[in-house]
């Protein structure tokens, strides 16, 4: 089911939904450049166990509407977790994957008491490895002009992810792209979200230490054992900064850990949430 959220500024922000209204609510947030059906499977299966699962498509993504300053910093959209985990009937468990994560991560740490009863942070954290991200961003940037056809999209996709086979159905990928007047496929997402300066981010990590430290609820960190963005030392790092922190390294994944091992990767989630104290 489709449902339309409101972001911190009034912005519409739109979610699938699975699962019984009144279960326990766990909110999907994507990582930058995705939009919510990166989560299909997990949501699935965190249904099945009993859960209410919202995969959103953060601001400037998917369906959900672009950010009228063009401004698409954690710090700019981490408002909007609180205001989605606000219009929830109970607090949701926030589990987030890079961009996604990272959002979360602040959000936790912004209110008192916290918008989120746990938060699982999928391959991201303070410390990150400059050359995965700088790898994504130029993946992010090869294609200004966009594609004639959905093949052709694959095919880039396929080179970026080359330890993936290439899917035969190309149906969810063409929901990750939207067609300009022009009749050229782009991704769907505000290319502004790449204008965000070297500067910006370095202040950022400074404030992701800060919430880290801040940091007071049950918390899973998440890494593909492959990635080039989350190194194991990075993982580590920020366990040893939360309280009480649990660390799972996904052995056959890279960055895109629930693409990558969904099996292995929703068995941990479900498994965490399913030990958590209470579903207040």
């Amino acid at each position: 089911m489709r449902r339309e959220l409101r972001g911190h500024d009034g912005i519409t922000l739109v979610a699938d939904v699975r699962g019984a209204a009144d279960a326990p609510p766990v909110v999907l947030a994507h990582g930058g450049g995705q939009t919510r059906r990166a989560w299909g499977r997990t949501g699935e299966r965190l249904a099945r166990a009993g859960y209410l699962a919202l995969s959103l498509d953060l601001r400037g993504h998917g369906e959900s509407d672009w950010a009228p300053d063009g401004r698409y910093g954690v710090a700019d959209i981490a408002p909007d977790a609180v205001a989605v985990a606000g219009q929830l009937e109970r607090r949701p468990v926030w589990v987030g994957a890079s961009l996604g994560g990272l959002m979360g991560l602040v959000a936790a740490s912004s209110t008192d008491p916290p918008p989120f009863r746990a938060l699982v942070l999928v391959d991201i954290a303070p410390r990150i490895e400059l050359e995965g991200v700088r790898r994504i961003f130029a993946f992010m940037s090869a294609y200004p002009d966009g594609f004639t056809s959905v093949e052709e999209a694959a095919d880039a996709v396929a080179r970026y992810l080359p330890h993936r086979p290439r899917p035969r159905d190309l149906s969810g990928l063409r929901k990750n792209l939207r067609r300009r007047p022009d009749g050229r496929l782009v991704w769907h997402w505000d290319p502004r979200l790449l204008e965000q300066t070297r500067e910006e981010f370095d202040r950022e990590v400074v404030h992701f230490y800060g919430a880290a430290r801040a940091l007071r609820l049950p918390t899973l960190v998440v890494r593909g054992r492959r990635s080039d963005v989350l190194s194991e030392e990075g993982a580590r790092e920020l366990v040893a900064l939360v309280p009480g922190a649990e660390f799972v390294d996904v052995s056959d994944a890279h960055h895109m850990v629930a693409g990558d091992d969904n099996d292995a990767f929703s068995a941990a989630v479900v498994a965490f949430i399913q030990a958590l104290p209470d579903q207040s």
